[in-house]
């Protein structure tokens, strides 16, 4: 019991000092809403319709393209993204930011021509 306790202990005071094993950042929290079509992550809450801009770093929200059983499934429109899972494509000022990855998603989507919103 001793020997756990002080191996633990160790661990923690080398990994302070950036000497320890990889510290891995905990998962995201994500809560959806289909209610008000939004999602809450990690307290923040992102409406799923709006003018959003693709970014490569620090997104508001992760997503992974499928093409069966999405979670939220996209139309992208000219104007007028007012309807769940409607997003108008900006390059500023966007309501928030979506960056694409293969693993770890806070959502997955499917652009489609008809029929957005959550499933």
């Amino acid at each position: 019991m001793r020997c756990v306790f002080s191996i633990t202990k160790a661990l923690a005071l080398l990994s302070l000092l950036g000497l320890g094993l990889p510290c891995h950042c905990p998962a995201r929290e994500v809560q959806l809403s289909a209610a008000d079509c939004s999602v809450l992550i990690d307290g923040q809450r992102i409406e799923l319709r709006g003018k959003i801009a693709y970014t490569s770093s620090f997104p508001d929200l992760k997503v992974k393209v499928v093409s069966n059983f999405p979670t939220l499934k996209v139309k992208t429109v000219e104007s007028f993204p007012d309807d769940c899972g409607e997003w108008q494509i900006v390059d500023s000022f966007p309501d928030f930011t979506v960056q694409f990855v293969d693993s770890f998603p806070d959502l997955e989507i499917e652009f489609v021509e008809s029929f957005p919103g959550l499933r």
